[in-house]
């Protein structure tokens, strides 16, 4: 198992509680003395701590950018360790890919209706999703149907679907322009395909900053990418794993993972729907590399760090718009 020198000693995110509050408090002190923070300030503490102890015992390197809303002005910046390290964002960088795709219907230069060939060479084999699950090819999907496939179960053949409509050189192009240079696909010799590329903690941060602000997308598409985040088939196994399905649905979330990487990032609202916290959690490094499930320490970690993130926030206000999201009801068919 590897650790970094920063998250062995258990630096950054504590020095940066200390940044925030004037002294730094030892890892375990905000988590337990204050059931619910009633300042910014206070709840970024409070997630330091969370992120410190959780991060250390898990091991490994980890790359993370967190912040909590302040009515009052600029955001309260609880984690900062590692900020500005490019690294490979893997499926995280999907929600780049849809942010890009989403610019092209927002342009008018394509529809959510529009339909695209699912052939037998364009899927991934034995990739994530459902797309290779389907076993019968060619079929016809609408590019609605390809992104809500993207963004819940991660599907890898919607990448390459998303190619078809937006190559890998328009996408960074795209990211470029919104002001994400370090958030880009990796391109290869079929322009339509790509890699999901790299990132940093603080870009992704900011994308999803940008994103509930309303200035990276329309207000249809900002509404219906934070929809597919926030549904209930979203990725559950991390942030999500331990909470009710009301708590779930404040939480916008995309995870990604190869290798010996286990990533997430997403937002927390509050209970009116205005985002409160926004998180960018790399990780690599642990133990047992080969475990895709929820028993990897990383994705155990973020498991035991979102009901405390949420509790931390709980008592805070959002900032910016409100987007509520429409119950879901479980169906028996019929």
């Amino acid at each position: 198992m590897r650790l970094n020198r920063r998250t062995a000693l258990g630096l950054g995110t504590v020095a940066t509680a200390g940044t925030v509050l004037g002294a730094a408090a030892p890892a375990s002190a905000a988590e337990t003395t204050e059931a619910a923070p009633t300042t910014p300030a206070r709840a970024a503490l409070r997630v330091a701590s969370v992120f410190t102890k959780h991060s250390v015992a898990a091991g490994g390197n980890w790359q993370a950018y967190v912040s909590v809303a302040d009515p009052s002005g600029t955001p309260v910046v609880a984690v900062e360790a590692d900020a500005d390290r490019r690294i490979e964002a893997y499926s995280v960088n999907k929600i780049a890919v849809a942010t890009a795709v989403l610019d092209k219907v927002d342009r008018g230069l394509l529809t959510l209706d529009q339909q695209v060939e699912v052939s037998a060479a364009i899927v991934v084999p034995g990739g994530d999703g459902i797309f290779s699950l389907d076993g019968a090819y060619p079929s016809l999907v609408t590019l609605g149907h390809v992104l809500a496939n993207l963004l819940t179960v991660s599907d890898d053949t919607a990448v390459r679907l998303c190619g078809l409509v937006a190559p890998a050189a328009e996408i960074n192009s795209i990211l470029v322009a919104k002001g994400f240079p370090n958030t880009q696909v990796q391109p290869v010799a079929n322009p339509n395909r790509f890699f999901l590329g790299t990132s940093t903690p603080r870009e992704t941060h900011d994308l999803l900053r940008a994103l509930v602000a309303g200035t990276l997308l329309s207000p249809a598409s900002t509404t219906y990418l934070l929809g597919l985040l926030r549904s209930p088939v979203a990725f559950t196994d991390g942030i999500r794993r331990t909470m009710s399905s009301d708590d779930r649905a404040r939480i916008a979330t995309k995870a990604g993972w190869f290798a010996d990487a286990r990533h997430e990032a997403g937002v927390i609202f509050d209970r009116s729907g205005a985002a409160v916290l926004t998180y960018a959690l790399f990780a690599d490094g642990q133990a047992n590399p080969e475990d895709f499930g929820a028993t990897h320490p990383a994705v155990q970690a973020r498991a035991a760090m979102g009901p405390k993130f949420l509790a931390a926030v709980d008592r805070i206000a959002g900032v910016g718009k409100t987007f509520r999201i429409t119950a879901r009801r479980p169906s028996n068919g019929g």
